[in-house]
This record gives structure tokens, sequence and C-alpha cells, in this order.
């Protein structure tokens, strides 16, 4: 067993839950927050027990405080000059999205699904030329975990990239040209501005719950695909509550009501969470072979080497119930028995030393590798697969 730790100050014991049980699986790699108060008596205890464990992050308190930033440096990440390599807002976030919509209007329409429990517009930006009636369209998602920045950037860097070599690269203007893009670079937006605002470590959505004080729901537990079955849980505190019955939550009612909509055009469902650099298809709830296995399989495969390509950063890829762990309810389960026959989810970077506070300077790298890997996956999706 080997346990990695992040110290937290003695004053943002928040982080910590002393009253909470959990269960360390023997041969496992775990993370503790601990605040630092605590680590003094908890340290010796561990090497007694014959326990190894690594101090990755010293104070974490100050790692966070470097990302959300001191106000006059959050000054400089405005408009017009954005910068894609800093982590943003979500009201930041929304007025890139206006900007883009106003300034991009030959390749850009910005729209909203619904609102959010707490009332926000669930924004989505549909990219691509406007060229004939109907064209195939390729969805992307980010931030369906609140506490997973590195996705909401990536979804930016995406859309950044595509209108910034749409007349020089002749791949990309080949996808904007063919298919439209369906960008959603925050999908849960309430809780992406709450781990900004009160808990960087937020992972579910902010609704209430009348019989108990915690707040949210796991966003990616509660799609009506095998239900808050394995791998989902029932309790309302927990962090993969599944909710009290498949889209409860207005944000995946409203997604879902949208690919419902969309699914005989949407051809691929792309997800962007953190961490394990893998890149993950069907299926998530079950241990069973996908019927389009060798056309999906053959995507992935070409995507990782074309992310290794940019750094050496090596990505598995696989079925996600047995590269990742089994979950039910997963939007990517039910995007693909929802009809969209191309269904992947990326775990982005990195593998745990960092892990949601992956740093800023990784912001372009991350982006420019995975960036390389969903334009392979489009391509793909412009060939015939038999």
């Amino acid at each position: 067993m080997h346990v990695n730790y992040r110290l937290v100050p003695a004053l943002q014991v928040d982080l910590w839950q002393p009253s909470s049980t959990f269960h360390i699986v023997e041969g496992t790699v775990t993370d503790v927050r601990v605040p630092q108060n605590t680590s003094r008596s908890l340290l010796p205890f561990l090497q007694q027990a014959n326990i190894q464990y690594t101090i990755l992050i010293s104070d974490l308190q100050k790692a966070i405080e470097n990302q959300t930033g001191l106000k006059s440096y959050r000054n400089r990440r405005s408009l017009p000059v954005y910068n894609y390599e800093v982590y943003h807002s979500l009201e930041e976030i929304q007025d890139w999205m206006h900007h883009l919509n106003k300034t991009h209007s030959d390749l850009v329409h910005m729209f909203s699904v619904g609102k959010s429990y707490e009332g926000r517009p669930l924004f989505v930006l549909k990219l691509g030329k406007r060229a004939r009636p109907y064209k195939k369209a390729v969805w992307i998602d980010c931030g369906i975990h609140a506490r997973e920045w590195i996705g909401p950037a990536f979804c930016q860097w995406f859309v950044k990239e595509a209108l910034q070599t749409y007349q020089t690269d002749p791949a990309m203007r080949r996808m904007l040209t063919q298919l439209y893009f369906y960008i959603m670079p925050v999908f849960n937006v309430d809780g992406y501005h709450f781990s900004w605002t009160n808990d960087r470590f937020w992972r579910k959505t902010r609704s209430k719950n009348s019989r108990f004080p915690c707040h949210g729901v796991d966003a990616n537990r509660n799609w009506k695909v095998k239900w808050c079955d394995e791998g989902a849980s029932f309790h309302p505190c927990d962090d993969t509550y599944c909710g009290p019955y498949p889209e409860s939550e207005p944000e995946v009612k409203a997604v879902a009501h949208f690919l419902r909509k969309h699914r005989k055009q949407i051809k691929a469902y792309l997800s962007f969470h953190a961490y394990a650099q893998m890149l993950l298809y069907p299926y998530s709830y079950k241990y069973e072979t996908i019927p389009n296995f060798s056309c999906v399989e053959s995507a992935a495969y070409n995507a990782v080497n074309a992310l290794q390509s940019a750094y050496g950063v090596r990505y598995r890829y696989g079925p996600a119930s047995s590269t990742l762990y089994v979950s039910s309810g997963s939007s990517m389960d039910w995007a693909y028995k929802n009809g969209i026959p191309y269904a992947f989810a990326f775990e982005l970077r990195d593998t745990g030393h960092f892990g949601f506070l992956l740093p800023e300077t990784l912001i372009k790298p991350t982006c420019t590798e995975t960036m390389l890997a969903v334009k392979n996956i489009t391509l793909h999706l412009l060939k015939k697969c038999h």
C-alpha cells in the first residue's frame, strides 16, 4: 500500500474531513489531504504500520492560491488579449464565449441548452463553416467534474486552435468545413464556480438534498444507463452520488435532451476529465466488447500515438471498465447507447503528482498533445471504417 499526502495548513481543515470513514485497498495508491498540524503525529504512525507514503505537496493551500491568483494578476487575464495558458473563472470563460460570438460570427454561434440548478446558463459554442444545411457533428464537453480545471482549459484551447489555424491548416479547414463542433467548455457551471470561490476540490453539482446537509450529485453518474449500479453511490454525501433519479440534475437533463434531439447528426461524443492519462471508450458499466470495437479501438490507438508524438507522453487506452474502473450512469456510455457511434472520455494529465492541481505551466503541453489526438479522432470520422 502507498499513500500520497498533500499537507493543508491548520486553518484550511475544511479540505479534510476527520469524521469521514474511508477504506484503502491493499496494494493501491491513495491520495489524502492532511492538516499540517496533524502530520507530525500521523507520519510516525504510518512508519510503524509499515505503510509507504510520499509527501507530494508540502503546502496545499499555497498551491491553490497560486492558481486562483491575486486580483491584480487576475485582471491580466481579461479580454481582448485572452491568455489560454492560465485557468479562468466561469465569468471569464463566459465573457470569452460572448466575445468570440461577436468577433467570429462566420464560424461561431453561441447558444444555451438550458439552466443549471442555481440558474446559470449552460452555454455551448457551435463551431464550423455554414456551408450546407446538414452536416455531421462532434460534441465536446469539459468540466463535468468541477475540480478538473484542465478540462475547461482544453475546451478553450480547442476553440482557439480552430479559429487561429482554419485558414492555414488544411486538416482543420476540412474539419470545420465538413463537420460542426458543439463545444461546452464548462458542463458543471455551479460546481466549477464553487471550486473557485469555496472548495478547490469540489467535484459534484450544487443541488440541495432535502434529507441530508450534503450538496450535489456526481454529474457523471446521473445518466440513464445502468443508473446507480456498480461504481456509483446512493448516499448523497459521497462523491459518486448518482442522484435521486436519472437526469435529476438540470445540467445532465439539458445536455441529454440536446444530444437526443441531434443524435442523428452527432457522430462523436468527447468528454474531458482529469487525471490519469487515459483515452477511454465504452463500456464503463460492464466488461463487454462494444459492437463496433474494431473501428473505435483503431481510432483510440491512432489518437494516443498522435498524442505521444508531441512530448512522448504515453496514454493508456481501452474500455473504461477494464482500463480505469467500472462505473454506471456515465455520459460516455449513455451517448454510445443512444446511437453516437464514437464515444470517448479523455483523462488528461497527470498521473497523480499534481493531480487536480496541474500547474498552469503544463496547460500548453497538455492541450497541444491532446489537440493532436482530437484532430486524429475527428479525421477518422471522415473516413469510412468497416
